[in-house]
């Protein structure tokens, strides 16, 4: 274990700084499909029961109307992070008549892609800003791909961590700019282990057949409705998903905070060719946003983000210019369509133990090498992570998969040891042994027990799915909210109609100068 390791170890294990790890933020957004008794795509509108996807801040929609967003608070004890997404989901059940939520990541049967709908957020300027940005990510990568869900966590080191490691390392300058570096430098650890999560959770060896829409792949055939490699973790982390040429040249190395935001918004600002020969309205309507690289910055596709809460009409880059890293967001976990929420307590507190093993270890800026070998070392893992013998690049040398992950989970133990003695019990240990069995029989993990289940049953990936689906529907309609519970829900979901509709009637001024005035925003601080 490094030196500077053991020494933030040691003074966190301090009694009077032990309890600076229970003020740790957990959040999770969860998407899923919505479908019908059959497993196909619903093609109703979103519930209005479920209330605004423009201004409901526990459930909106993704890209598509028939993909769900479920959002928690967040929270100091994960525990009640996941209660929190429990509620939304015994909610959602309470309003979606006869519809289903599909428990995999990969998505169900699809209709022909001008049969997906666009997600609708109604006629204020922002509620169209979200509507014609996906209009945009349609023209750009299909409606196909934006059809995959996942999970993403939210997760934030205590505000007061950062000074106390700053003085004790002797570090010159701002608190904001250690603990933004300090971030920058978690994710760069992350860049280099995310490979491990990837064999852990992910969930996604196979998919359904019409999802490819006859594109040429590499995958093997299953069953006649089904594709997948045998020794595949998450198909939805592979190259598969997003192919992106305009994205290709944009690499965010994270070795600051400058260059990344910088990379970020040169590509909101740079025009891309193929986009400019589209432009940005046809037949008189607007079919995206700009004919840059990146519409947003959002639209930029990564396994992990820097965070900072926003200010009403702020963009996420002056957000982060501003006021520097908040939290991170990691967006590769794969939806495990064995849990009906699908993550646990389990994942939980294990990524805690990563990430944190993650903030505190060295983290050497990363080369054009190591940026590449980080990038091959996942693909890899995604790809074929359960095949006997797969090696890994680490420091120009080969590895093998089971004995790096092996000596990873060995150096993030003292963490999640340091984790139980601050919230006492034994339960980030535990979590961390779950994954050593994993390491050791790869057949226990969610992707060697997807592939197992469709055997056993002699399903196809979507029968199996809709199976899953059905089993959670019921798990969480036995159980209803408590009848307050489901008030306050209600009660959200009414307040948020009437606030969309306060938003349309009050607005102000044309949506081509509100769109102006957007791209401006980023302009102005590129100059």
């Amino acid at each position: 274990m490094s030196e500077l390791l053991n020494r933030r170890l040691a003074l966190l294990g301090e009694r009077a700084n032990l309890s600076l790890l229970e003020q740790c933020l957990h959040g999770i957004e969860r998407e899923c499909l919505r479908v019908t008794g059959e497993g196909r795509l619903a093609q109703t509108p979103h519930p209005e029961a479920l209330g605004s996807a423009l201004t409901n801040e526990q459930i909106t929609t993704d890209y598509s109307e028939s993909l769900l967003e479920f959002i928690t608070p967040a929270l100091p004890d994960p525990a009640d992070t996941l209660a929190s997404l429990d509620s939304i989901h015994r909610f959602a059940y309470s309003k979606l008549g006869n519809e289903y939520l599909w428990s995999p990541s990969m998505p169900c049967p699809l209709p022909a892609e001008e049969d997906i709908p666009i997600a609708y957020y109604g006629t204020s300027n922002i509620g169209q800003l979200k509507y014609v940005y996906r209009k945009g990510l349609a023209l750009r990568y299909g409606k196909t791909m934006q059809c995959i869900a996942g999970i993403h966590y939210n997760f934030s080191l205590p505000e007061k961590l950062w000074p106390l490691l700053k003085a004790a390392e002797g570090v010159v300058g701002t608190d904001r700019d250690f603990q933004s570096s300090s971030y920058i430098a978690l994710i760069r650890n992350f860049r280099r282990y995310s490979w491990l999560l990837m064999y852990l959770f992910g969930a996604s060896p196979a998919l359904d057949a019409g999802f490819l829409r006859g594109r040429s792949h590499q995958l093997e055939q299953l069953d006649p409705h089904t594709l997948y490699l045998p020794y595949a973790t998450s198909l939805r982390m592979s190259d598969l998903g997003y192919q992106s040429n305009a994205q290709a040249g944009l690499t965010p190395c994270y070795n600051d905070l400058v260059s990344y935001t910088d990379s970020l918004r040169k590509a909101v600002a740079t025009p891309y060719a193929p986009y400019v020969e589209v432009g940005t309205h046809k037949d008189g309507e607007w079919v995206q946003l700009n004919t840059n690289i990146l519409q947003i910055e959002n639209e930029y596709y990564s396994n992990i983000r820097p965070k900072r809460v926003t200010y009403s009409g702020e963009r996420p880059i002056q957000a982060l210019m501003a006021r520097g890293i908040q939290y991170v967001e990691v967006r590769c976990l794969d939806i495990n369509p064995f849990l009906p929420m699908g993550i646990d307590i389990t994942e939980s507190r294990f990524l805690d133990a990563f990430l944190l093993y993650c903030a505190l270890n060295d983290s050497p800026l990363l080369t054009s090498t190591s940026c590449g070998n980080a990038t091959s070392n996942f693909l890899s893992v995604v790809k074929e992570g359960r095949r006997p013998g797969l090696q890994l690049q680490r420091d120009g040398h080969p590895v093998d998969l089971k004995e790096w992950a092996g000596e990873l989970l060995e150096n993030i133990a003292p963490l999640a040891a340091l984790l139980d003695q601050s919230h006492g019990g034994d339960a980030h240990s535990k979590a961390l042994d779950a994954q050593l069995a994993k390491v050791q029989d790869p057949s226990l993990t969610p992707s060697a027990q997807v592939l197992a289940a469709m055997a056993e049953h002699k399903e196809s990936f979507a029968q199996f799915s809709l199976r899953q689906s059905q089993a959670h529907a019921e798990f969480f309609r036995s159980e209803p909210l408590s009848s307050e519970d489901q008030a306050k829900f209600e009660e959200r979901a009414r307040s948020s109609l009437a606030e969309q509709v306060e938003l349309e009637q009050n607005e102000v001024g044309d949506f081509d100068v509100f769109v102006g005035s957007y791209q401006a925003s980023i302009l102005a601080i590129s100059n």
